[in-house]
């Protein structure tokens, strides 16, 4: 595994600094088959599954001449948005990778991940009931993944869990999962030109389930292909974010309405 520079990759919608310390995957469930990072790097002739340190791998706590940091207190970091940060094959540099994370406790890291089984190794010493500057979300493309990684998720000690069901590949109850330790669920469609298809329905029963639970909901992206009412929309991936938007049925909860959470 290699040093290499990182490339341009899908973003989130939301502000912040992307940081990428490694870039490179293997395909672990079904919501990695047509998996956007695999998309990309395509363009540019790489092979995806090679994993590979980037050099960006110390952004956090990188320093200006003047030994300020690069990044500001407050900073808000997507972290690890072209690999898994639980990879296996990334161990040692994740335990690095938590030394900053620590050292940068003036910052906010946000992480997603599939493997939410691995969350145990390697973690610090010190993590005890989690440390405050991190959130965790786990994904759930189908149901199977639900059942398989959502009694793990609520077992492990994290101070801000998010769910994503992204892409969202049917219809899913999360119901039982739904809990006041879960500070957002966010739901949307698979991107690309195989993207398989999303069905409203899916996401309405989300947000129905998320209301009733008193948990904030959003619904992120349409995706590509998009069943509404009879009718299948083929949606161009600059305007997926858009018409989820549109949509209007996203749902802040009354706990984070009145700044419980």
């Amino acid at each position: 595994m290699k040093q290499t520079s990182d490339i341009e990759q899908d973003k989130p919608p939301t502000k912040g600094r992307m940081w990428n310390p490694w870039h490179g995957c293997s395909k672990f469930s079904e919501g990695c088959q047509n998996c956007y990072v695999y998309r990309t790097d395509t363009k540019y002739g790489r092979d995806s599954r090679i994993v590979e340190k980037n050099i960006s791998f110390d952004l956090p706590i990188s320093r200006k001449k003047n030994g300020e940091y690069r990044h500001p207190a407050g900073t808000f970091f997507w972290t690890c948005f072209t690999s898994d940060f639980l990879l296996d094959v990334c161990d040692n540099w994740r335990t690095e990778a938590w030394q900053m994370i620590k050292q940068r406790s003036d910052c906010h890291f946000l992480f997603i991940t599939k493997r939410i089984h691995r969350f145990t190794v390697n973690l610090p010493d010190d993590w005890a009931d989690g440390y405050e500057n991190v959130s965790v979300c786990v994904t759930c493309e189908n149901q199977a993944r639900a059942d398989e990684r959502l009694p793990i998720f609520r077992s492990l000690p994290i101070r801000h869990k998010y769910i994503v069901l992204e892409p969202l590949l049917e219809h899913v109850d999360i119901s039982a999962w739904l809990d006041s330790e879960i500070r957002e669920v966010v739901v949307g469609g698979e991107s690309g030109q195989e993207a398989r298809i999303c069905d409203f329905e899916w996401i309405l029963a989300l947000r129905e389930q998320c209301v009733k639970a008193d948990v904030s909901f959003r619904f992120k992206q349409t995706g590509s292909h998009f069943h509404k009412d009879g009718i299948l929309y083929n949606i161009p991936r600059k305007l997926q974010h858009a018409q989820a938007r549109k949509a209007a049925i996203s749902y802040t909860s009354l706990k984070q309405k009145s700044g419980a959470m």
